[in-house]
């Protein structure tokens, strides 16, 4: 399946594709994601199947504690939309709230121990 995502302000946009619906998610309980409150994807997608476009110079990046995640964001509307693992670097997890179609509400959830790193 085909799946397109944004920021609020659709000056980042993203797609990928997944083997089958999504019907779950993760949530991380570090620090940073803690107070993000994001839904992520529960699987991984390597940088060659992720698809991002940006405008208006729109995607910026933090990073914290060993600077191996990447927590990418729009820096018009605020938005988180995915970031490189800490797990797998390079890799990707997107925030589900960003994907069409996608109610984060009624997906089933995961909790991973970010803290734990």
């Amino acid at each position: 399946m085909k799946y397109n995502g944004s920021c609020h302000c659709q000056n980042i946009q993203f797609s990928f594709e997944h083997s089958e619906e999504i019907t779950a998610g993760v949530h991380c309980d570090c620090s940073l994601c803690k107070r993000k409150g994001a839904m992520m994807s529960n699987f991984l997608l390597s940088p060659d199947s992720i698809t991002i476009e940006t405008k208006n110079d729109s995607l910026s990046v933090y990073e914290f504690g060993t600077n191996v995640a990447k927590h990418f964001f729009c820096n018009h509307c605020g938005i988180y939309t995915f970031h490189q693992t800490m797990r797998k670097p390079g890799h990707y997890r997107v925030n589900l709230g960003c994907v069409d179609g996608i109610n984060t509400l009624i997906l089933n959830e995961e909790i991973i121990e970010g803290s734990k790193f």
